[in-house]
């Protein structure tokens, strides 16, 4: 256990100082990878009666992946320790550092931020649309620096404080095991004419890992708005939480979002374009005040204060087993 300490610790420092590099070969792209060849062999185009298939075939691409992703982090962690304690615990902080993504999201949605500060929309749309799944094209200013702090307020629970929970929990295995569940939602998890069968095992999983991880996340991250001076008030963000964290399609989406908004006093969500479609949402959060770009530099310092008080809970209750 103090080995594993010493890697939680390790790794969540290594991910605040280098982030993503990207001439560095991230394990997450080659499970992207691994999900699409997999899903080339698996998805048939078929009329409605296949819908039966489209489910199994789903099935066995979640078993396929979540077993290779396993069995390889796995193995590659029992190969190290089994050379050496000190290799083993310095491949398990590398492992950890690429679970986690709190610089990575800091960074690209910074990039939004600069766009936007220069007046340049047009680039802003740019930056935006390589974190966000809508379609980014109609959206101006305020959508632009809105569609961004949704992305950090969302994936403060996706890709950092749950990744941190599972492998603080399980290692890095475990850690990789809901990254690999996590991607493949983000690529077939989506209720189209493609994917609303086939991808509907992968969505669903998803749904389980983030249930708790994603209401964790939203408790530590209003207690961290104590933290942040008179910016962010706790208390707006523990009302807009119990009102709003169902005010979306996902069960857990909102519960995050919900929590950023009232810290920030803003209003996120509503409509949104998606593959050409509207797609009518609720709104989450009052609209105090309008929604302005430096909003996305107040949403990563929650986003990272949040992070910091998660893995100081991780390491204290892992602590206790030592």
């Amino acid at each position: 256990m103090r080995y594993h300490i010493t890697a939680l610790v390790a790794g969540f420092l290594l991910d605040m100082i280098l982030g993503d590099p990207y001439s560095f070969p991230h394990p997450i792209r080659l499970i992207g990878k691994l999900i699409s060849f997999l899903e080339r062999r698996l998805y048939i185009e078929e009329n409605s009666k296949s819908d039966n298939n489209k489910l199994s075939r789903g099935l066995i691409l979640v078993i396929a992946v979540v077993c290779a992703v396993a069995a390889t982090s796995g193995l590659i962690l029992f190969v190290s320790y089994y050379v050496s304690v000190y290799l083993g615990v310095i491949i398990e902080s590398i492992m950890t550092y690429q679970i986690l993504a709190a610089k990575c999201l800091k960074d690209e949605s910074m990039k939004v931020y600069t766009e936007l500060e220069k007046g340049d929309v047009e680039g802003a749309r740019k930056a935006v649309s390589m974190i966000v799944g809508r379609d980014t094209t109609v959206l101006d200013d305020i959508g632009i620096a809105k569609a961004a702090i949704e992305t950090v307020a969302e994936n403060t629970s996706d890709g950092v404080i749950a990744p941190m929970i599972y492998t603080a929990i399980g290692g890095p295995v475990l850690g990789f095991v809901y990254k690999a569940i996590n991607t493949m939602d983000s690529m077939v998890g989506y209720k189209n004419d493609r994917y609303l069968y086939f991808g509907r095992c992968a969505a669903k999983l998803d749904d389980i890992v983030n249930y708790l991880p994603s209401r964790i996340s939203a408790i530590i991250m209003i207690i961290s708005c104590l933290f942040l001076g008179k910016e962010y008030s706790a208390k707006d963000a523990a009302k807009i939480y119990n009102r709003d964290r169902y005010r979306h399609a996902s069960p857990n989406s909102a519960q995050t979002e919900s929590a950023c908004a009232g810290a920030l006093g803003i209003r996120l969500a509503g409509d949104a374009v998606y593959f050409g479609k509207v797609h009518h949402k609720e709104y989450i959060g009052d609209k105090l005040r309008e929604v302005e770009y430096n909003d996305i530099k107040r949403a990563n310092r929650l986003m990272y204060a949040t992070a910091i008080l998660c893995e100081i809970v991780c390491v204290t209750v892992c602590g206790l087993f030592v």
